[in-house]
C-alpha cells in the first residue's frame, strides 16, 4: 500500500529565500517543490516502469534493473518550473493564475540514472519514417488537482538525442531521490520546464502524440493575450504549444526589492544572483548589471567553480555597482548564453503567468 503525505486539496509547495538559494552551486538544501497532489512513498524494491506504446519490445523494468542493466549518467542541470518569476509578471504587468512563485523555484542539483534513450532503445521503437512522435510520461500512483493522475511529454528527438541528455532519475546530489523529488525514478529532462520531468514515474509510452494530460494540454503554456480569463482561455488551449524549452533568464538575489543599502566608502554595493540558459544554448556567457534603467551596463563576474560552465546548468554571478545615495532606486540584470539568446526587458504577459523572463529587478531601494 502506497502512504500518501500531503492531499489533493493541500499539496506541498515551497520555495526557498533567493538569497540563501545563491549561497551554493550546487541546491543541496531548500530546493523548491511543485507538486499537483500529494506525495507517494513508494516501495522500490517492487517498483516497475513499463515502456510501451510504439516499440518492438515491451518493458517492464524495475528499480534494480534501471539501475544495472544500463550505463549510469551523471547529469548537472537546472531544473525550473515554469511559473518561477510569477510574482513579478503579477506584480509589475497584470494580474496572473496560478501560485504566487517568488524568484526561487528552480534548483541546481547532480541527477544520475540510465539515459532515456538507452532504454528507449532497448525497447525498439517502431515510429512510421516522417511521423513526429512523443515520448509520454505517466505517474498512476495518486490523484491531481485538475487530473486523475499526473503526466507530461517531450518530442522523441530530443529523447533520443545524445546530447539531449534526457535521464531517468534515480539519484539526487550523489543520494537516493528523496519521496518529495521522485523516488524511486522520475524524469530528467534538462533544458525543458520542469512540468515534463515527471516524478514518481509509472509509464513511459512513445506515441504519434502529445500526453493527453490536463497539465499538458491545458497548463504550462504560453496563451495569446487575447485570453484574459478561465473562459477566454479554453478558445485557446488547443492552439498553443505546451512549453518545452524555458526561456533565457537572470534574478538579482542580493539586494532584496525594498531592501536599504548602506554604500561603501567608495560608493559601491555589491550585486549578486543567479543566470540560466535558454534551453539547450548553454551555458550562460555574460550576465550585465544596469544602475541606469538601460542606459548603460557594466559585466557581471560569473562564478567560477570546478563543476561551472555546463551546458545544463545556471551560473552564480556578482558585480560590485556604484549607486547614487536616494530612493526609490532600481537595478537591473540581463544575460547572454552560448546560442547568442539575450535576456529582454519585458516579455509578453499570459493569463498563467509562465515563462517570465523580463530582465532581473531590485526595485524600491532605498541607499545612503
Amino acid at each position: 500500500m502506497v502512504i500518501l503525505e500531503y492531499s489533493v486539496e493541500s499539496p506541498l509547495n515551497r520555495e526557498p529565500p533567493v538569497k540563501d538559494l545563491v549561497s551554493s552551486f550546487i541546491t543541496e538544501h531548500g530546493a523548491y517543490d511543485r507538486n499537483h497532489g500529494p506525495i507517494p512513498h513508494i516501495d522500490g524494491e517492487t517498483h516497475v516502469v513499463r515502456v510501451d506504446g510504439a516499440v518492438g519490445n515491451l518493458l517492464e523494468l524495475s528499480v534494480e534493473q534501471l539501475r544495472n542493466y544500463f550505463p549510469q549518467h551523471e547529469l548537472l542541470c537546472a531544473l525550473q518550473c515554469a511559473g518561477n518569476r510569477r510574482h513579478t509578471m503579477r506584480t509589475l504587468l497584470k494580474e496572473v493564475d496560478g501560485i504566487d512563485w517568488g524568484d526561487g523555484a528552480v534548483m541546481n542539483c547532480k541527477w544520475r540514472g540510465p539515459r532515456l534513450r538507452d532504454v528507449l532503445n532497448k525497447a525498439e521503437v517502431s515510429v512510421p519514417p516522417g511521423e513526429k512522435a512523443h515520448v509520454a510520461f505517466a505517474c498512476f500512483q495518486t490523484p491531481c488537482q485538475e487530473d486523475s493522475w499526473y503526466g507530461g511529454s517531450i518530442e522523441l528527438g530530443r529523447a533520443m538525442s545524445q546530447d539531449g541528455d534526457v535521464i531517468l532519475a534515480l539519484e539526487m546530489n550523489g543520494q537516493t531521490l528523496p519521496p518529495n523529488h521522485g523516488f524511486p525514478v522520475r524524469v530528467i529532462a534538462p533544458g525543458i520546464a520542469g512540468a515534463r520531468s515527471v516524478k514518481w514515474l509509472d509509464r513511459i509510452t512513445v506515441q504519434l502524440e502529445e500526453s493527453k494530460n490536463f497539465y499538458q494540454q491545458h497548463d504550462y503554456k504560453v496563451l495569446p493575450p487575447e485570453a484574459t480569463n478561465k473562459e477566454e482561455a479554453t478558445k485557446y488551449w488547443h492552439t498553443v504549444p505546451a512549453i518545452q524549452d524555458m526561456p533565457m533568464n537572470s534574478v538579482i538575489a542580493v539586494p532584496q526589492n525594498g531592501d536599504t543599502i548602506e554604500l561603501s566608502s567608495e560608493g559601491t554595493t555589491q550585486v549578486k544572483g543567479y543566470a540560466l540558459p535558454a534551453g539547450d544554448q548553454g551555458p550562460v556567457v555574460q550576465v550585465e548589471i544596469s544602475v541606469d534603467e538601460g542606459k548603460s551596463w557594466i559585466k557581471a563576474d560569473i562564478e567560477d567553480t570546478p563543476e561551472a560552465g555546463g551546458k545544463w546548468c545556471w551560473v552564480l554571478w556578482q558585480a560590485t555597482v556604484k549607486l547614487d545615495k536616494g530612493s526609490p532606486r532600481r537595478i537591473w540584470s540581463r544575460a547572454t548564453d552560448k546560442g547568442g539568446n539575450v535576456q529582454a526587458a519585458n516579455p509578453q504577459w499570459n493569463l498563467r503567468g509562465v515563462a517570465y523572463n523580463g530582465y532581473g529587478e531590485s526595485r524600491n531601494l532605498k541607499v545612503i
